[in-house]
């Protein structure tokens, strides 16, 4: 009896394997015809050419890739996503396995009713391990600078300063083309023309590939590369109110062998901020307040150009190099009025402040890039080298009076910090599968920085020599990373660790703040996911990070604009860890999507900046280390399709924070919570004529001394397709109701500060843009 059994299982598995060796494997790649990204769960059908009857279906992955298998006979075959033009292939062949080559589909300019309107791919893409933001169909960023483009990327927030935000949480890492850049620093992302972008991605919990820099996660800016042969490109100019001019040309020249590319830009800017401040102090139960207004006029006058280009040595080995160059002039004009009060609130004396500054960076970057495919599909080398050089001299001279009960004569003070930096980074990575389903990844990464920063202060030309040093800082850090993934049926999983050792030194020419830090840390990493329906995604994911201090963090000096109010970093201050969870589910249903995700982190040393009296009677802040912050999160992005005209995308972000710690016998134990919510509405008609809307509101937060009051603000765009559609005009108005306000209390010891500031006012701009490219005119077909 066993002998049979074992001879009917032994017949099965002949019988099985007899069936699996007729069926064939159909394999192709599905791109977006206009911008040549990959289509993700694109639908491959493939159908009886009598009955039209569905025998066979699957969805492309995350490079657009599919795989089916059949019998071999005769087909249609349809490859359809939503708001693209189905393509076709009639009566197909499958004789033996077939690769259909890159299918191309296009946007759908089908005509419903009585009003024409066309349909186009979706701006945000919700993926399982990241966010992906694709600029060029958004039009609130155009005629913009990358701030711009990342204040509408969701999870992202850019408040009234520059300064970024990741989920609500600041210490997030930014990169361009997956590779850190000095840029990021002094806020130079705004000297980015946003023509020069082509996608963002927000990826919240990294794998082991990325660098453990950023607490609350990464966001990777990606910039434009021709995928067109021949010559294209595209002008852009646009104007403003308040003033706001800007010129852009960007032109690639692609062949065979090499792909030239070169943008430049120029850009002159006004802004108007003002900022009332209201102090109120006690000391040995006396109360005085102080009512302070200032003005800022502002005006950047920045110009960039970007060159390179990549060399096809040939199908395997590729060579790309680049040069960055901006230069950005920052002139500044700050009118401060102090009226100090008394006990019964009476003004006791009044202080006129004004402070003329100028600050000229200059910031280069040299880049060289290698990549190395292999004969084994999917094994590939890169190879980056960077060296990134910047000088940034800023410049203040303040000229002081008082104005009553008596008028005195001024005084004047001048400061200069002149900074510099050299920064080289190398790092390689080496992919290769070892199965069908598994890859095992490598790599290594060195970064090397250095920054000097010279300042001294004259008051009435005489220095003063409390203030006149000159600071170094010194960055080395090195890692090493392995990972392994791999798919069983639905279930896929990525294990990685990641090792760093970083050394930083910060030490001034008169040994007053000498510090060196030296340590060696493990970074693991895990994801996992499970493909619950043809559709449905849920993923588990964690991940290790570090957030070490910068520059400004640590730099003591920083400015006298307003003596009332200083800033100084903290020269001793520690890096801070993360461990972070994420669950997130990813859901499709033809017109609609949603991606809910909970997430949790618990951070060591987290940074907490600090308000404190001087002697004197004026404030200063600077950042410390305090214990733990333990935070709980729940995230949901949308994105619907109710018609071919009219797309609505949201999010919206809600997390709790529970913070601990002690400074100078101070308790800043803090637990509060916080949300924030952006809705996007955009319509599009079918004679080039499109329009969008975007609302923001930020609820009120907490820490353990400062009240952030909620705050919200509108966008509104227009646009208009023109010659033929190579050209577009847009008109653009952010802050339409000049409702970005920074209102905030801060309160300690015997003190309260209560201020309304208004960096950036109501701005409206008229961007116009022409695109033109030669195209090959070639037909994309079935291979031979």
């Amino acid at each position: 009896m066993k002998k049979i059994i074992i001879l009917l299982v032994y017949l099965a598995v002949m019988l099985a394997t007899a069936q699996q060796s007729k069926k064939q494997t159909i394999t192709g790649n599905v791109l977006d015809k206009t911008t040549q990204q990959p289509l993700e769960y694109a639908t491959i059908t493939i159908l009886d050419t009598k009955t039209n009857t569905v025998l066979e279906g699957g969805i492309t992955n995350a490079s657009g890739n599919f795989s089916l298998t059949i019998e071999k006979g005769i087909y249609n075959i349809n490859v359809e996503f939503i708001s693209f033009k189905t393509y076709t292939l009639k009566s197909v062949a499958i004789e033996k396995d077939m690769n259909l080559g890159t299918i191309n589909l296009e946007e759908d300019l089908e005509a419903l009713g009585e009003v024409e309107i066309v349909a186009e791919k979706s701006t945000v893409e919700l993926k399982l391990d990241k966010k992906v933001f694709n600029v060029g169909k958004d039009l609130l960023t155009q005629g913009g600078t990358v701030n711009d483009i990342l204040d509408n990327v969701p999870s992202v927030t850019v408040d009234a300063g520059g300064g970024i935000s990741l989920r609500g949480n600041g210490n997030v890492r930014i990169l361009i083309n997956g590779k850190p850049s000095a840029l990021v620093a002094n806020n130079g992302l705004d000297q980015i023309p946003g023509e020069t972008i082509e996608k963002v991605e927000v990826i919240t919990n990294p794998s082991a590939r990325y660098e453990a820099q950023g607490t609350a996660g990464i966001i990777n800016i990606i910039l434009k590369k021709n995928k067109k042969g021949g010559l294209s490109g595209s002008v852009q100019l646009g104007a403003g109110n308040p003033r706001d001019y800007r010129a852009n040309l960007n032109l690639t020249y692609k062949t065979d062998k090499i792909n030239l590319f070169t943008n430049v830009g120029y850009r002159n800017s006004n802004f108007f901020g003002e900022e009332t401040t209201r102090q109120v102090v006690t000391n040995n139960g006396i109360t005085n307040g102080l009512t302070q207004h200032n003005d800022q006029d502002r005006n950047d006058n920045a110009h960039n150009i970007f060159f390179g280009g990549d060399y096809y040595i040939n199908d395997q080995n590729t060579l790309t190099a680049s040069f960055y160059h901006t230069f950005l002039k920052n002139t500044d004009e700050t009118r401060l009025n102090y009226s100090f009060l008394d006990a019964t609130g009476a003004i006791d004396s009044t202080i006129s402040r004004i402070e003329n500054y100028k600050e000229p960076q200059n910031f280069n970057r040299l880049e060289m890039n290698y990549v190395k495919t292999f004969d084994k599909k999917g094994q590939k080398l890169e190879m980056d080298v960077q060296y990134d050089f910047w000088n940034d001299d800023e410049q203040e001279s303040i000229r002081q009076q008082r104005t009553f009960p008596t008028t005195t004569d001024f005084t004047t003070i001048r400061s200069d910090d002149v900074e510099s930096s050299k920064d080289f980074l190398f790092q390689a990575n080496f992919v290769s599968p070892l199965t069908e389903t598994s890859r095992l990844e490598t790599g290594f990464r060195a970064e090397i920085r250095r920054i000097t920063s010279d300042y001294m202060v004259h008051i009435d030309d005489q220095l003063v020599p409390d203030l006149d040093n000159e600071l170094d800082y010194n960055e080395r850090i090195y890692g090493v990373y392995a990972q392994y993934g791999d798919k069983i049926g639905k279930f896929s999983y990525l294990l990685g660790l990641r090792v760093e050792h970083s050394n930083i030194g910060i030490d001034d020419e008169k040994r007053l703040f000498s510090d060196d830090k030296d340590y060696t840390n493990l970074f693991p990493t895990a994801h996992f996911s499970y493909q619950l329906a043809e559709r449905t995604d849920v993923q588990l994911s964690y991940s290790r990070r570090i957030n070490r201090p910068r520059f400004w963090q640590l730099n003591p000096f920083g400015g006298l604009t307003d003596f009332r109010n200083l800033f100084a970093g903290n020269p001793d201050l520690n890096p801070m860890y993360t461990n972070a969870f994420e669950v997130a589910f990813l859901k499709r249903w033809g017109k609609f999507s949603i991606n809910p995700s909970l997430y949790y982190q618990h951070t060591n040393d987290f940074f907490n900046f600090v308000t404190t009296q001087t002697d004197d009677g004026n404030f200063v802040t600077f950042p410390v280390n305090l214990d733990t912050e333990d935070r709980i999160g729940f995230e949901l992005s949308t994105t619907y399709n109710p018609f071919k005209w009219w797309r609505i995308s949201g999010e919206f972000n809600f997390f709790q924070y529970d913070q601990k710690g002690d400074f100078e016998g101070q308790n800043f134990n803090t637990k509060d919570e916080a949300w924030f919510t952006r809705i996007n509405s955009r319509f599009r008609f079918k004679k080039g004529l499109s329009m969008q809307t975007s609302f923001n509101y930020t609820g009120r937060n907490q820490n353990g001394q400062t009240l952030q009051k909620a705050q919200y603000f509108a966008d509104f765009a227009i646009s208009k397709d023109i010659f033929n559609d190579k050209g577009a005009l847009t008109l653009n108005i952010r802050n339409v109701f000049d409702s970005r306000i920074q209102d905030r209390v801060v309160t300690g010891e015997n003190f309260r500060l209560e201020s309304e500031r208004k960096a950036i006012g109501r701005r409206i701009s008229l961007t116009f843009v022409y695109r033109f490219n030669r195209k090959k005119g070639q037909r994309d077909r079935l291979p031979d």
